[in-house]
């Protein structure tokens, strides 16, 4: 029997343009479980009700699903794992690191890595600025982080000209793109549609000149 939050899950997907096999779902609502469980503790996402973190955090992250290319993603500022890991979930055959200074969020983590056995994982517990990677980025995402050119700034020694970022925002960012520096440029803009959302979402793509 299929539970009313899967069923909104499930209808959202779809929505989407997103069709994950059973187990990516079963996946999904799994680390809901524990996003649910460890938030009456550490407080990591303002919203309690089940079908609002459906909208607002799993289905929202997964908007970009089709945008994140690359064998290696880089998802600075985690938090709770949002995008990463429904990204991680549904995209498999990439490698997904989530990168956060707080503590609490990335033990948090590390849990949802080892009850879901997402061995295309990696947790980093430190701040952007001193992250330094064995192997090229291909892509770096974030949502709900900063402004755009302070991320830039954060992250510029990671973004080589073949690595893009990919921020998620709310209203487009206009004042926040004529911020950019200088050797930087938007290459995409997408505006998105959350499902069961009403408010602005867009992707904003940028890319070293």
């Amino acid at each position: 029997m299929v539970s009313d939050i899967q069923q909104v899950l499930l209808k959202g997907l779809e929505k989407i343009g997103l069709s994950p096999d059973q187990f990516q779902v079963e996946q999904l609502l799994a680390y809901l479980d524990l996003l649910a469980k460890w938030n009456t503790k550490y407080n990591l996402i303002a919203d309690t009700d089940r079908e609002s973190m459906v909208n607002r955090h799993l289905l929202d992250s997964l908007t970009i699903c089709n945008y994140v290319t690359g064998e290696h993603v880089l998802d600075i500022g985690s938090g709770a794992g949002l995008p990463g890991i429904p990204l991680a979930i549904l995209k498999p055959q990439q490698h997904f690191i989530l990168l956060d200074s707080n503590g609490k969020k990335t033990c948090f983590l590390f849990q949802v890595k080892t009850a879901l056995k997402l061995n295309n994982v990696t947790i980093e517990n430190r701040r952007v600025e001193r992250y330094q990677c064995s192997h090229q980025i291909d892509m770096v995402i974030c949502r709900a982080f900063a402004a755009l050119d302070d991320i830039v700034t954060k992250s510029k020694h990671l973004l080589s000209q073949e690595c893009k970022l990919v921020a998620m925002k709310g209203r487009f960012p206009e004042q926040e793109i004529k911020s950019l520096p200088k050797d930087f440029v938007v290459t995409n803009t997408v505006k998105l549609s959350v499902p069961g959302e009403d408010s602005d979402r867009h992707l904003i793509e940028v890319s070293r000149i």
